[in-house]
């Protein structure tokens, strides 16, 4: 007969050591199941299995010990039960209702059949809602730290309320509540490898989601998608300012810019670092790298918040390189992670090293007022506020809007999480209807108004805060020179294919409209550390 333990396992307890101990001691033999049922076995205990849930997930609130240390921490911890132990990493596959079903058939998978569990050779131990999987397919359930299923009440400490302990708690390791109750195997991994440091970071970190997203609203897979289509251009407006050596990406999507940069013969010695937060992407760094897409074997990624502190060495990176990240930074996080960012960046560079920051930019005089003629007849003007169910939908609904009927919406949605109220007056000139906005309203609804996949997601960010001379004043401010290459641009193609026809700017002169250029779009800005 086989126990089996499934659950994330970032750290064990010494209440379930002793469980387990003695339910090994107590076969063949009768022990109390749940909510107190009699569950009698004539065969002893032979094993014990370790489902580790999320082991594909690490470096996150949710999921903050990588699988390679759950896995030594659990294989410690057994080898004095008396019974092998068996650890075997079980994938996030999201919400599915069999995922107790694909457990059994991945442990079957991974031990080439050699442990096909069932309802016959095995008991389940769990004390979370998630036995109710396990009891549909006819497990007996052994309860451990549960009192009572119906109230979820339970008689001792779960292991995940020691993660919270050690999450508030600089000197977890000296007190003796917690040190009490975990066990050693668990103590000596998390001691030695820091991961109460750690666990306090992602703990705290405001940015960040529990599973180490920015934002829960993003589709990553039209994110993916528009990101690797533009990432050729973007690395062609930033090559020649790359500098050899340790060569650094933060924010690096999944990393095709890296990927560019392999191809360079000047960068041939050079060492590459993909810095990425959220997960999705870092997985699909990792992914890309295990298929052997950069032609320099030198790349290596991390999952960090390069915002909370320096994701490299100080002074170590010659050059370091952001693209479209800064702005999401001032949107999700705040003008104060904005500057801790800049200053970080300048730590860790060596002296002439450069920072390379390709992003979205306000134009100048973004406080202008302007009048914005929009198009009524490239789309739908009924019902520009409705709401739908999911995002499919709502991308749906918009694409089918008028560029007019498209900023209705967009001056109601953008930022309103946030509190912002967009002032907007409208005028008639010569039959014609304006909008009267700022230049930085106007700036926002043109670089967003074609970004109708990811709307919801997208009404966060504000990309005009500063304007080009705003910029390279705070990073003077935090030592660096500016690079004399540093330019602001506007992108033709967009333009021609997404403004012209749709929206056009004026402003007032003696009771005449006069023609305004449109915005720039982008900001090539280049950081010499002195």
């Amino acid at each position: 007969m086989f126990l089996l333990m499934p659950g994330r396992h970032h750290l064990v307890t010494q209440f379930q050591f002793s469980y387990l101990q003695q339910l090994v001691q107590s076969f063949p033999g009768s022990v109390n199941g749940l909510d107190g049922a009699s569950i009698e076995r004539t065969d002893a205990v032979e094993g014990i299995v370790f489902p580790v849930t999320s082991a594909n997930h690490s470096n996150t609130r949710r999921n903050p010990v990588p699988f390679y240390l759950r896995a030594m921490m659990l294989q410690s911890f057994g080898q004095l039960l008396g019974v092998p132990v068996y650890v075997y990493g079980i994938d996030d596959v999201g919400e599915i209702g069999n995922y107790a079903s694909y457990t059994l058939k991945r442990i079957s998978h991974e031990s080439e059949g050699r442990l096909t569990l069932s309802p016959v050779n095995t008991l389940v131990i769990c004390s979370t809602p998630v036995l109710a999987m396990y009891r549909d397919l006819g497990f007996s359930i052994l309860p451990a730290e549960l009192s009572d299923s119906h109230t979820w009440s339970h008689h001792t400490e779960m292991p995940w309320d020691l993660v919270q302990f050690i999450a508030e708690n600089k000197t977890w390791d000296q007190q003796a509540w917690l040190t009490d109750r975990m066990h050693t195997a668990a103590l000596r991994i998390w001691q030695q490898y820091g991961l109460g440091e750690k666990v306090q970071w992602l703990f705290h970190d405001q940015m960040i989601g529990q599973d180490g997203d920015l934002t829960e609203t993003r589709d990553y897979n039209v994110y993916v998608r528009q990101m690797d289509e533009i990432a050729g251009v973007k690395f062609a407006d930033t090559a020649s300012f790359i500098q050899p050596g340790r060569v650094g990406d933060i924010g690096c999507a999944v990393g095709s810019w890296i990927k560019y940069a392999t191809t360079e013969p000047s960068l041939r010695e050079s060492d590459f670092y993909g810095i990425e937060v959220s997960r999705f992407l870092f997985e699909i760094c990792q992914q890309r790298k295990t298929n052997r897409e950069f032609n320099n074997p030198f790349v290596f990624f991390s999952q960090k918040n390069a915002v909370t502190g320096l994701v490299f060495p100080q002074a170590s990176m010659n050059t370091i390189h952001t693209s479209s990240l800064t702005h999401e930074i001032e949107s999700y996080g705040g003008r104060q992670d904005l500057l801790q960012f800049i200053a970080n960046r300048y730590e860790e560079l060596v002296p002439g090293g450069v920072w390379i920051n390709r992003d979205v930019v306000a134009p100048a005089n973004k406080n202008k007022p302007v009048r914005m003629w929009l198009n009524q007849s490239d789309g739908k003007n009924e019902e520009p506020l409705k709401e739908f169910a999911t995002h499919e939908e709502l991308a749906h609904h918009l694409a089918s809007l008028s560029t007019q009927a498209r900023f209705l919406r967009f001056a109601r949605d953008f930022r309103r999480t946030e509190g912002y109220v967009m002032p907007v007056k409208w005028e008639e000139y010569n039959g014609e209807q304006y909008a009267c906005v700022s230049l930085q309203d106007a700036t926002e609804f043109l670089s967003r108004k074609d970004y109708t996949d990811n709307w919801t997601s997208e009404m966060h960010e504000t990309f005009c805060f500063w304007d080009f001379e705003e910029w390279q004043a705070q990073l003077k401010t935090a030592g660096f020179s500016i690079h004399t290459g540093s330019k602001v641009f506007r992108n033709e193609w967009i333009v021609k294919n997404r403004w012209e026809q749709h929206a056009r700017l004026f402003t007032m002169e003696n009771d005449r409209l006069i023609p305004e250029e449109y915005p720039v779009t982008t900001m090539i800005l280049i950081g010499v550390r002195q």
